[in-house]
């Protein structure tokens, strides 16, 4: 396999891919200014505990308290009553989300690059990436042998194939970081924050970089020798990282930014003209495969089983890419015979094979619907690109044209059902005034027939589509800041067709405010020079200006 770790830094930001075979299939972004949580320890202070959750809120001295399930709490500590005011030490596994503040454990890890740390509890594991049974038994026997007393460790991939004294000398390193934490822990004078997670690159080179089969470029100098330094302090056999020095930003040099892309779609094409869609609700996952364009042969079945043999290995792709975690729920394309389901189940295992974070694969349910479950190990490539949007509120939809223009009209009532409210103005896109208005104002002199009072209407792009503003004044006032023109004004314009009642005339639009353009339905789809003559409340007259060529 041919595997790529790319480092690229821009501004305050580091973002790091992990490519195989030419494909993004892991992404990473930090920024200077951007406080992670994840993996810090801190001192934190028990706030309340809530009983009938089996649960806890902690103060580690952020805005926000920690929430703490009691099940995560050693044994001894298990044992008596949690009390507010209680010290605990722990370690954030969750980072903050939303109105959440992050989640806890007292159960602290501290990884190396053979081993991890598990100073409260008493057990051996080895990494499921390690597949020879040889060696997982040789390794064991190591772990155990080097084992502390009344500790665990978990043997990480990277241990593969490593001899006793690289395992012994990563484990003395973390024993010695686990000493300055306890003594931090018991100092009084020492602030919540116990220990703090390395940043981005140390962990990038600690967990990812082999060696043997990782090539690591990156685009500037100074990551060049920030990543020498790095790999001498873990004590990395390396050649120098290769530098890019191109003008196209490496990830688009390189076609990253396409796979980012396809990322942040919901839908994604497969090869054979088949694709996936990918959906989100707060529960869970729902993956959909479909055939699309893919017709294939004389065959449906086999249709079928192409199609969903390639989106297995597809979506155990966008899953690591993606970083989804949690219930996922797949809906392949139904398959009648039951050989080809086992063939598609063992193709998603496989392909699952490659993601080092911890995913269960539970299988057909009775519905024919295949479930898995993904460990949530970092933030969503969704939340770390993307926000919420502050029109459609994170549904992906918005009010259309009528629905906004229906609501600014009950809005236009409510105010003028006011006694010292003498005239209404709306302010909205164009695309609703035009609906507001109607044919030659048609629906606006029906609403002021219905309030009793002048209501004026301004198009404006700048206001987005769903949204729209009332304001109230006298009419005088309300009608100067509603005509986007005056007699006399001068202005380029599009025509856009030959006007409706008048065909020697062309129609342009404002900012939605229909301008009857004199002697111009012969110029449809140009731009000319025009000059205001007359001025009503929901159009106006031009002609072509003297000096139009």
């Amino acid at each position: 396999m041919d595997r790529k770790i790319v480092i690229s830094s821009l501004l305050q930001h580091v973002q790091v891919g992990l490519v195989e075979d030419g494909r993004l299939v892991e992404y990473y972004l930090e920024s200077d200014v951007q406080d992670r949580l994840m993996n810090n320890i801190y001192k934190g202070r028990v706030e309340n505990v809530l009983p009938g959750m089996d649960a806890a809120f902690v103060d580690i001295g952020l805005s926000k308290n920690a929430f703490l399930f009691l099940a995560d709490l050693p044994d001894e500590q298990a044992a008596r009553k949690l009390r507010s005011g209680d010290s605990l030490l722990v370690q954030v596994v969750k980072e903050a989300e939303g109105a959440k503040g992050p989640r806890v454990t007292t159960h602290i890890t501290l990884p190396g690059r053979f081993v991890v740390l598990l100073p409260s509890q008493n057990s051996v594991g080895i990494s499921r990436q390690i597949s020879c049974e040889d060696e997982r038994t040789r390794l064991k026997e190591l772990a155990e042998e080097l084992k502390p007393e009344g500790m665990g460790l978990i043997v990480r991939t990277m241990a593969e194939g490593a001899e006793k004294e690289e395992l012994k000398e990563d484990l003395d390193a973390l024993l010695q970081e686990w000493s300055r934490i306890q003594r931090k822990f018991r100092s009084k004078g020492s602030g919540p924050l116990i220990y703090r997670d390395h940043d981005l690159i140390y962990r990038i080179l600690r967990d990812l970089y082999d060696p043997e089969q990782t090539e690591i470029i990156v685009d500037t100098k100074a990551l060049q020798n920030r990543v020498q330094r790095e790999l001498d302090d873990l004590d990395l056999p390396s050649s120098q990282a290769e530098l890019y020095e191109g003008k196209l930003n490496i990830f688009t040099y390189m076609g990253l930014d396409k796979d980012l892309e396809r990322a942040r779609s919901p839908r994604v094409w497969l090869d054979c003209g088949g694709y996936l869609v990918f959906a989100q609700t707060e529960a869970l996952h729902t993956i959909d495969v479909n055939t699309g364009r893919f017709v294939g042969g004389a065959d449906l079945q086999d249709t079928v089983l192409t199609t969903n043999l390639e989106a297995a290995g597809e979506i155990a792709r966008q899953l690591r890419l993606r970083n989804i975690g949690g219930i996922v729920i797949i809906d392949f394309v139904h398959m009648m015979r039951e050989a080809d389901r086992e063939l598609v189940l063992a193709r998603l295992a496989e392909s699952l094979g490659a993601d080092k974070t911890r995913t269960k694969l539970y299988g057909f349910t009775r519905l024919g619907l295949v479930e898995l479950t993904r460990r949530k190990a970092k933030r969503p490539l969704a939340q770390m690109l993307e926000v919420e949007c502050p029109l459609c509120r994170g549904t992906g939809r918005v009010d259309s044209d009528p629905t906004t223009a229906l609501a600014a009209a009950r809005a236009v009532r409510a105010a003028a059902a006011e006694d010292d409210v003498p005239a209404v103005l709306v302010r909205c896109h164009p695309a609703v005034a035009a609906q507001l208005i109607g044919p030659g104002g048609k629906y606006l002199e029906l609403l002021e027939k219905e309030t009793g009072k002048p209501v004026f209407v301004r198009g404006d792009e700048d206001l987005p589509k769903g949204e729209y503003e009332i304001s109230c004044g006298t009419a005088e006032a309300l009608e100067r800041r509603a005509l986007p023109v005056m007699v006399g004004d001068r202005l380029e314009v599009q025509i856009l067709e030959p006007h409706a009642r008048n065909r020697r005339s062309g129609l342009a639009r404002l900012h939605g405010y229909a301008i009857e353009c004199l002697d111009c339905s012969a110029l449809v789809g140009q731009t000319v020079e025009v000059e205001v003559v007359e001025v009503y409340r929901t159009s106006a007259v031009a002609r072509l200006a003297e000096n139009q060529n």
